[in-house]
């Protein structure tokens, strides 16, 4: 395990804070099944306001998308998602399996305030006004008025029957973390969290002394043994000489009942 966590010291729950997009689930079961006695309460955040939540102690932890500030925050990347173009089924777009950013040069490209694609310039054509939020310029691209870049995990979040998406090969992408406030050392709930993330089994330790190996049960034996008897430790058996391998009693020559080590001769009647 990561560490052993002291109940008495331990929160009464452990928070853990997700943007959209993220699913966290598969996790959360890990984590109910190694810390039954210490419930995970999930906490939605937007992806803007994740860092801020994080440093003033709204979680412990959370998935969030990077870039976090680095003074106030620890994080471990974890995945780089795919970029899309979220646009109407009957675009001509839809002709090919996936798309750059020239091939958008001509289109409208949404860019609402919550984007959390870090672009150096903006692909596309601009609108005249930037939609609130994702979902807002989801509706937009229903309606006609231009195309959506977002990670691919979002398109499918607001997935709509009348809209589909195409990989950009070339746009910029979202990477995922799980973040948590830089404190000395890292509590053991985030520990925790951290190893169920990373992998690691219930047996693994991370900073923590391990429990030293136990000798095995035919070395303690013979351990034993060399402590009573010395030596091999070996008593003969029943019926020989120590040391010898002969049956007590035994002539040096052979077997009983033979002279100089040859059978007599019967005698004839």
């Amino acid at each position: 395990m990561t560490g052993s966590v002291d109940p008495s010291a331990a929160p009464s729950s452990f928070r853990l804070a997700y943007v959209p997009g993220v699913t966290p689930a598969k996790w959360v079961r890990v984590w109910h099944e190694r810390m039954p006695g210490t419930p995970l309460e999930l906490v939605q955040i937007p992806a803007a306001d994740a860092s801020r939540l994080l440093a003033d102690g709204g979680a412990e932890a959370g998935l969030v998308r990077l870039p976090v500030d680095r003074d106030v925050l620890s994080a471990i990347p974890l995945y780089t998602e795919t970029t899309v173009v979220v646009i109407p089924k009957d675009h001509v777009a839809t002709a090919a399996e996936d798309v750059t950013l020239t091939d958008l040069a001509d289109e409208i490209v949404l860019h609402p305030l919550d984007d959390v694609l870090d672009w150096e310039t903006l692909p596309g054509r601009p609108a005249i006004e930037r939609p609130a939020t994702t979902a807002d310029a989801i509706e937009l691209v229903a309606a006609g008025v231009g195309v959506l870049l977002v990670p691919q995990s979002l398109a499918r979040l607001h997935h709509r029957k009348d809209l589909t998406y195409r990989p950009v090969l070339d746009a910029s992408e979202s990477r995922v973390a799980l973040s948590w406030p830089q404190e000395e050392p890292t509590p053991d709930l985030v520990e925790e969290f951290i190893g169920i993330v990373r992998g690691r089994t219930v047996n693994s330790t991370r900073g923590r002394a391990a429990t030293p190996p136990q000798p095995r049960a035919k070395e303690k034996a013979k351990a034993e043994r060399a402590g009573t008897g010395g030596g091999t430790g070996r008593k003969p058996a029943p019926g020989k000489q120590a040391g010898t391998g002969r049956r007590a009693g035994a002539p040096k020559g052979g077997r009983s009942g033979q002279a100089g080590g040859r059978r007599g001769k019967p005698r004839g009647r």
